[in-house]
């Protein structure tokens, strides 16, 4: 065979043997791949297979549970919201209460067309500042801001909540692009300031903590929302005659308190009087019930209104919280002490002035340092003695024994009232000198509520009452589930050592030597002691026109107490005149007035009723005043027509009381009056209806039935006097 022949036999051999080589490794490489691919998908298909079946098995993803997202898909959920509890007067009046509300939001997003989003910001900002309490600069520089204008829709603030429904129906009138009014709910504070450290207020704002009754009993009051659940087909639409899931809501229980309305409306206006008039620092108040515990009405300067929470400046209850040495006010309950245990003689004799303790103390002195020489014990209590105080410890009680009074006084412990945040008294006894100024209110510190406490055991023959501000629980169906009851935390005195401080406490008031002679209120017979302390600052002693707690702790009437009043007023301005006492005086006896009025009332009322069924009052607003009479007669009540008119307007009660037969109900008209109703032999509940459907502040003195009125400026002036019986002549 030719060479090149042979060459190309060859080479066509070794060209057949390569690509067989080559298709050998591709198929090696076509299996390598197969086999891998064959692996992956065998991986994916059990872990699908193992998902599906976990799936299948637990119904969650991702720690949703399945059935809860279809049905949340099929479902559409409708919130029944409750409505948190209300908070009364012990009377039955509102304090505290949910009300609609509405809140307005912006919707920013263009999306929503040219009519449906806040186009205008100076204009929309220039409207709505006119009608909230919002500035326009604020609400220009929200609507305007670059990052804001991204979001759909933003909120206008916390001053955008809350709004009433005549703010509503003004904004809706401007028809603003983009503005969007949702109606909630808020709680309303009927009374503004009254009682406001008492109740507090409920928050709805994480930067602003709620205080008072609605924080204090919030698990009682608070709500727990229902709810209506409707299933939907596919696409979202309702399916017909599909059956309802309805959960209904649990609304709030209510809260009565103790407070009466008359007694801390008055108790306001008169502070806020002092206020305005000297300026203190701060001032506290409390009236209470000696023989129960009940706190009749309570306040503190700085105040609040709870409807404006975004304004509170001052979170502090004075009356609860804050300890402060209280003054001569305290040697009501050293004298307590000396006489029950028998050294306490009001005709002994002591040398007045200034009493050495020891070389190294300097002497406990007199307000008059060179003391009015020899005189009694009892003179020294009108005196207001610091030396006879701490005679009386050091000579004739012994540390040990005035120390177990200060106990059983309950000095050494909280009350337990029924508020947050109750503070924690600071007793200094160790020394001679510690227990000397304790006993005439220095050195030792204590909570006003714990003076109130203590006073109830000299008011209340011995017994000491522990003070409470809640009276009941209703809840939702009209079903009293708590309700207080009146504790006696301990008898501290006998009720004969008690009669003696309280004479000797009278003797503060109206003998001439006393220094409470400006609290001597005419037909009331006022007992109690006054109290000026000095104030620690950086650790000493403030001086200074001005520069003192001054106080008052009372009683009325003093023979048998139907209520103890304390004062305190820190750091006025003395300018107006009058001295400390002036603003003290001032407040406790206007307070100490209508608190003898309105439990006077309330004792007379209970007496009407006992022997006599209750009758729930029906409206009488806007009948003639034919039909009104007749159906007052009907019910058995006596009506009185106040005003010349046709139809009646208002009336006291009010609808819903509860009020015994024979029962007096005045009726106002829409005509004027001509004349005041002649009141002569009325009881000071009677008179205060009148007061209430015309709108008179009272100003009461006595306590009885009406001998004396007249009518000034919108106040009514009212005598009381007991009934006087007539006598057998035989006798």
């Amino acid at each position: 065979m030719p060479k090149d022949l042979e060459w190309n036999a060859q080479g066509e051999n070794d060209a057949t043997r390569g690509s067989v080589r080559s298709l050998e490794i591709k198929q090696a490489v076509t299996n390598k791949r197969a086999v891998i691919l064959m692996l992956v998908f065998w991986f994916i298909f059990s872990v699908f297979t193992i998902r599906i079946l976990y799936i299948q098995f637990f119904k969650e993803v991702h720690g949703e549970d399945l059935r809860a997202l279809a049905e949340a898909k099929y479902q559409e959920a409708r919130i029944l919201p409750g409505k948190r509890g209300t908070i009364h007067t012990r009377d039955g009046g509102v304090i505290a209460e949910e009300v609609p509300s509405y809140a307005i939001t912006a919707i920013l997003s263009q999306a929503q067309g040219p009519n449906h989003y806040v186009k205008d910001v100076a204009e929309t900002a220039k409207k709505l500042s006119e009608v909230t309490e919002m500035e326009e600069a604020f609400l220009r520089e929200r609507l305007e801001d670059g990052e804001r204008r991204s979001k759909y829709q933003i909120e206008l603030g916390k001053e955008a909540r809350g709004l009433t429904y005549e703010q509503k129906e003004e904004i809706e009138s401007l028809r603003l692009p983009g503005i969007v009014i949702e109606e909630e709910t808020r709680r309303y504070y009927a009374k503004g300031v009254f009682a406001s450290h008492v109740i507090g207020h409920e928050s709805r704002q994480e930067e602003i903590p709620s205080l008072g009754l609605e924080a204090k009993f919030d698990d009682v009051l608070q709500a727990k929302d229902g709810k209506i659940d409707h299933q939907l087909a596919r696409g979202g639409r309702g399916i017909p005659d599909a059956k309802e899931r309805i959960e209904l809501p649990e609304n709030g229980s209510d809260l009565y308190t103790t407070i009466d309305t008359g007694i801390q409306v008055t108790l306001e206006q008169a502070m806020t009087h002092v206020e305005e008039v000297y300026t203190p620092e701060k001032m506290t108040a409390i009236v209470a019930n000696p023989h129960t515990g009940e706190i009749l009405a309570m306040s503190n300067r700085p105040s609040f209104d709870p409807n404006a929470y975004h304004d509170i400046e001052n979170f502090s209850n004075y009356a609860v919280h804050d300890t402060v040495e209280p003054g001569s006010t305290m040697k009501a309950f050293t004298v307590a002490a000396a006489i029950e245990e028998g050294v306490f003689h009001d005709e002994e004799m002591f040398r007045s002035g200034q009493y050495e303790i020891d070389a190294h103390t300097a002497p406990i002195r007199d307000v008059n340092r060179g003391g009015w020489g020899d005189i009694s014990f009892a003179e020294g209590v009108y005196r207001s003695s610091n030396v006879l105080m701490t005679k009386l410890v050091l000579e004739r009680l012994g540390l040990d024994t005035f120390s177990s009074y200060w106990q059983r006084f309950g000095f050494n412990e909280q009350t337990g009232i029924d508020m947050a945040q109750e503070g924690t008294s600071r007793l200094t006894l160790e020394s001679r000198a510690d227990a000397a100024r304790t006993s005439f209110g220095q050195s030792s510190a204590m909570t006003p509520i714990q003076i109130v406490q203590a006073f109830t055991a000299i008011a209340n023959e011995g017994k000491m009452m522990k003070p409470y501000v809640v009276q009941k629980v209703v809840d939702e169906s009209g079903k009293t589930t708590y309700e207080r009851k009146p504790e006696v935390v301990r008898e501290v005195i006998s009720a004969e050592t008690a009669a003696h401080v309280r004479k000797l406490l009278r003797g503060v008031v109206s003998e001439p030597v006393g220094t409470g002679q400006v609290y001597d209120v005419e037909g009331l017979q006022v007992a109690g002691k006054t109290g000026t302390a000095q104030i620690v600052e950086d650790g000493k002693y403030l001086q200074g026109s001005g520069q003192y707690l001054y106080s008052f702790l009372g009683m009325a009437p003093y023979d048998d107490p139907q209520v103890v009043v304390y004062v305190s007023v820190t750091k006025p301005n003395l300018e107006a005149g009058g001295g400390g006492v002036a603003p003290v005086s001032y407040i406790f006896n206007e307070v100490i007035k209508s608190a003898v009025a309105h439990t006077t009332a309330e004792e007379n009322k209970q007496e009407e009723v006992s022997s006599e069924s209750l009758l729930s009052l029906r409206d009488m607003k806007g009948k003639t005043i034919d039909e009104a009479v007749a159906m007052l007669k009907e019910d058995g009540l006596t009506p009185v027509v106040i005003g010349e008119g046709s139809k009646v307007v208002s009336q006291s009660p009010q609808v819903g009381e509860h009020v015994a037969r024979h029962e007096r109900m005045i009726l106002r008209t829409d005509g004027e009056e001509t004349s005041m109703t002649d009141m002569t032999g009325w009881s000071v509940r009677d008179v205060l209806k009148v007061t209430t459907v015309l709108s008179l502040e009272p100003s009461f003195e006595g306590h009885g039935y009406l001998v004396k009125q007249h009518l000034k400026d919108g106040v009514l002036y009212a005598t009381f006097a007991p009934r006087v019986e007539q006598q057998d002549d035989n006798n």
